[in-house]
């Protein structure tokens, strides 16, 4: 179905300063960023090179339906919490799945506790076949998408787009990285004192460490690692998250007009982070990357063509 290798990314923590300080700087008008130099945004290029999801293919969208009750007994053997809901709660979905009782542990490592999850998963799901796999598959794969791909912020999980996979064997057919980018934008134009973005944030992150690489605060991890989202380890700054918010806005401001540049970068430009975030941007070189992927070894990413 081509989620492999975006269900293969690690753990992704939220950079929630670079995230808010580049939502206040989002025009709904025009659906962008904008910056002392002009509008940037991320685009399908930057989707796929980031997560690995396909963005050509058939459109995700359909109809909405005014009553979901049917559709999720039949396809995920689930009810929804009202008659005219179309949302699960999520642990009832978790349950189904075998992993509901699975706690972090404070002292547990985030390897231990995904593992002891899937060893849960394995046991609950071995066992099924045919019609009852099925119905397995779509559990998992409606929870994927709706708290990763098309992610919100409410804890239930949204069925509208079951109907796209009620034939299992069309679910790749879909263009889901472009749908993740859309679903972006439309929360990007939330009200701008909300903490936090809806949808999949990493990819935020990533093009921002890519494209302005004197922000942010993270660190390489794995050099050459394909899709682009593994190769970061994101960092915790213990500054207060308005005070971190404030540095970043004061730093694209102070930018000055026409030192954007083109010229390369190394894969890893964070030469002159230390132990906050950066105020002063004349020690950095290059401040916008607009060709951030020039010498990608494209040959390690057939879903990019």
């Amino acid at each position: 179905m081509g989620f492999g290798p975006f269900l293969r990314l690690d753990e992704l923590t939220p950079d929630v300063a670079l995230i808010q300080a580049l939502k206040e700087r989002w025009d709904p008008e025009c659906h962008a960023f904008l910056f002392p130099w002009g509008h940037m945004i991320p685009t399908l290029e930057d989707v796929v090179r980031s997560t690995s999801l396909r963005v050509d293919g058939q459109a995700v969208m359909g109809v909405t339906y005014t009553s979901y009750q049917e559709l999720p007994k039949r396809l995920l053997g689930l009810a929804v919490m009202r008659e005219r809901s179309s949302l699960i709660p999520r642990m009832r979905l978790q349950a189904s799945l075998g992993v509901v009782s699975v706690c972090h542990q404070t002292s547990e490592s985030q390897a231990d506790y995904v593992a002891q999850m899937m060893e849960d998963a394995r046991a609950t799901l071995a066992e099924e076949e045919g019609v009852a796999a099925d119905r397995d598959l779509r559990r998992f794969l409606i929870l994927v998408i709706r708290r990763l791909i098309l992610g919100t912020r409410g804890d239930p999980v949204s069925c509208r787009c079951l109907p796209l996979l009620e034939d299992l064997s069309s679910v790749g057919s879909y263009a889901w990285g472009a749908a993740l980018l859309a679903h972006l934008f439309d929360s990007l134009g939330t009200f701008s004192r909300v903490t936090g973005v809806a949808g999949f944030f990493p990819l935020l992150q990533v093009w921002a460490y890519h494209h302005l690489p004197s922000l942010g605060f993270a660190e390489p991890r794995r050099a050459g690692a394909v899709p682009l989202l593994r190769r970061w380890r994101f960092r915790q700054d213990e500054q207060s998250l308005r005070r971190q918010v404030t540095m970043i806005h004061d730093a694209l401001s102070s930018m000055p007009f026409g030192h954007a540049s083109t010229s390369s970068l190394s894969p890893f430009p964070f030469l002159c982070l230390f132990d906050s975030r950066l105020t002063d941007f004349s020690s950095c070189g290059v401040q916008v990357q607009w060709t951030p992927y020039v010498g990608e070894d494209d040959a390690a990413q057939p879903w990019v063509e």
